[in-house]
């Protein structure tokens, strides 16, 4: 994805994606004429929804920025011919002329989006970044009526926002399906206003579920190459019965037009939402109140894992309902509420979906046995909060050196040098002074300063007591060992490093 840009579809009316519009023409908007003839079943949902389909148009006032005003040359009759020379009137500055002033007065920035009606009292769905920031938003109806808009609520996470508006006349909503009984292969209709051409449909097929592409901490996205462009976002994906099975948000593009990689969040993630937003005006999400990271290959043999899977617990809040539903440290949750448990992510995501004060079921792994936990879950506070590693590059002239093991050069934790490394009085364990730059250690960031609270899982207190738990785990066969490791604030982590 080096050459390719994760690009959010709204479209702002600038000089810049004007001229990537115009760039892009026939190519990115129209498709290409050999593209393959879809099911006939498209012309009829497209005419059963499309009156459901809106276009988000959004103001604000931004400060004036200096640079040019020149008009670029568009062939005669470009369709853009009118949006540029708008554009370029209204931006003129108090010196006039094409060159315009460096310090002009404030001015709208307009930008265009997509959305759809799900409830005839005047409820529509869209992107949060379609709206994000605007001073005003308006629905515009596919006959062109266009109406003032309130928010109702946002959910920056799952990047969605609903908005409110007075009908104008009797309105046509859709409806919502069932995006988990999505196949590959199948055929999905996406409408919206790329380019701000107006209703604008296009066809394709479900080329992957599932999609995690690392833009939310709840990735789960329908990837499709129906075509997707600037003004696309917030617009709806539909099967071939007309509900709605997603929400266009994202493309991966070079150029910023479509090259048939689109992503839409997927209906069973919107409705959820939806519903939320609807209700409370905000998401409430349920919290387990946990630290997690991956389980890889070595980590699972180390906890006599096969095959590697589920989410590895490397830290409890205190006062999160993991703890007293007994959830430790090490601890790997592989099923959660009756759902499988493949990776991190899926943990997330199941736990934020889940009913704040439910009682569920957490299967975990401890020692190699699978053993179940009740946990009413919590209420998620914070989701903003990002768990950040301390580390530290001052030199340490002399380090009291107890013991060499795993290319790390490791000492008994003293006033001293919990002083040099900030390291926490209530952080316990063996500190890391030195990492060997050509060691296993040092290609899983482990750093001076970073503290080894316990060895396969048995709490250390001495360099010695990690040698003796090395040994042994070389004589039983194993080929890693797993450290917990701690930073200088006492936030957890599990490395896993080879013993051979």
């Amino acid at each position: 994805m080096t050459a390719a840009t994760i690009v959010p579809t709204r479209l702002r009316h600038n000089a810049r994606i004007g001229l990537a519009a115009l760039a892009l023409g026939a190519f990115g908007v129209f498709g290409s004429p050999a593209q393959a003839r879809g099911p006939e079943g498209i012309a009829d949902v497209a005419e059963k929804v499309i009156d459901a389909v809106v276009n988000i148009s959004t103001s604000q006032t931004v400060e004036a920025k200096g640079g040019s005003n020149t008009m670029p040359q568009l062939p005669p009759g470009s369709p853009f011919e009118e949006f540029f020379d708008d554009f370029f009137k209204n931006r003129k500055g108090p010196g006039g002329g094409s060159k315009g002033g460096d310090n002009g007065p404030p001015r709208k920035a307009n930008s265009l989006g997509s959305g759809f009606i799900i409830d005839t009292s005047g409820v529509v769905v869209t992107n949060n970044h379609v709206i994000a920031d605007a001073d005003e938003i308006n629905v515009i109806l596919n006959d062109g009526t266009k109406t003032k808009a309130e928010l109702v609520g946002v959910d920056k996470k799952t990047d969605l926002a609903v908005l409110k508006f007075k009908p104008p006349k009797p309105l046509v909503a859709v409806k919502f399906g069932d995006s988990d009984k999505l196949r590959l292969g199948d055929w999905v209709v996406a409408i919206g206003n790329p380019f701000s051409l107006g209703g604008t449909v296009t066809a394709g097929i479900v080329s992957a579920k599932n999609r995690d592409i690392s833009s939310g901490p709840y990735d789960s996205y329908i990837q499709t190459d129906a075509a997707i462009n600037r003004g696309n976002s917030g617009g709806p994906l539909f099967n071939l019965e007309g509900d709605v099975i997603g929400v266009n948000t994202l493309i991966i593009s070079p150029s910023g037009g479509s090259i048939g990689i689109g992503f839409a969040v997927p209906s069973k993630t919107v409705a959820g939402v939806v519903d939320q937003l609807r209700q409370f005006g905000e998401l409430r999400r349920g919290w387990l109140g946990v630290r997690i990271q991956s389980v890889t290959d070595e980590i699972a043999e180390s906890l006599s894992i096969k095959p590697a899977r589920g989410a590895l617990v490397a830290g409890i809040d205190d006062k999160g309902p993991a703890k007293p539903a007994g959830i430790e440290p090490g601890d790997v949750v592989v099923k959660f509420d009756g759902k499988d448990v493949k990776d991190p992510k899926d943990l997330s995501r199941i736990v934020a979906d889940t009913a704040v004060g439910k009682e569920v079921d957490v299967v975990i792994i401890r020692k190699g046995e699978e053993q179940t936990k009740k946990v009413t879950l919590g209420r998620l506070q914070d989701p903003d909060k990002v768990q950040a590693a301390v580390k530290t590059d001052e030199p340490a002239p002399e380090k009291p050196v107890t013991q060499k093991a795993l290319g790390l050069d490791l000492a008994v934790l003293n006033k001293d040098l919990r002083a040099r490394y900030k390291i926490k009085d209530s952080v316990k364990g063996v500190v890391v002074t030195n990492v060997d730059a050509n060691s296993d250690a040092a290609e899983k960031r482990l750093s001076a300063g970073d503290v080894i609270v316990e060895v396969a899982q048995e709490a250390v207190a001495s360099g010695d007591e990690i040698q003796k738990r090395i040994d042994q785990l070389k004589k039983d066969g194993k080929k890693s060992v797993l450290l917990l490791v701690s930073n200088g604030d006492g936030e957890l982590r599990f490395v896993a490093l080879s013993v051979q």
